[in-house]
């Protein structure tokens, strides 16, 4: 069950990220999660949002360089060692992570977290497998 992240080449310049959001907001597009990695001259932003197909023609429309990228949304125990516990079934399995960020969980117990690995498909069958919550991209648009 994967989801879509949007990637946006970004520059670091006073109001791109203003620029984007602004975007967003006139077509009612709804925030989700978000990461945002820089350079001293660019960043990449990457967005879960509640309607990415829209998203991104809106912000290519606008001229943003955008690529939609295939992520998994996982459920983690909030505790100390819910994320270590599966990072250690995807590093057992041999299948790397190559990013990941958190966002905010509705649930009390719960924290989730997104995460970019080499192997979507198989990494959810381990997930599965140890039944670590994935979440559904209705799960993630709905909250």
């Amino acid at each position: 069950m994967t989801i879509k992240q949007l990637s946006i080449f970004v520059e670091n310049k006073p109001g791109r990220m203003s620029e984007i959001t602004e975007i967003l907001e006139r077509n009612n597009i709804d925030i989700r999660a978000l990461s945002i990695a820089d350079t001293t001259n660019f960043g990449i932003l990457r967005i879960i949002v509640d309607h990415p197909d829209q998203a991104q023609n809106v912000l290519k429309d606008a001229g943003f360089t955008v690529s939609l990228t295939n992520v998994i949304a996982i459920g983690v125990d909030d505790r100390p060692g819910g994320l270590a516990r599966v990072m250690r079934y995807l590093s057992d399995a041999e299948i790397g992570v190559e990013y990941m960020y958190a966002f905010i969980s509705k649930e009390e117990k719960s924290a989730y977290v997104i995460i970019r690995v080499e192997d979507n498909a198989r990494a959810e069958d381990v997930l599965r497998e140890k039944d670590v919550p994935i979440l559904s991209a209705e799960d993630i648009y709905e909250m």
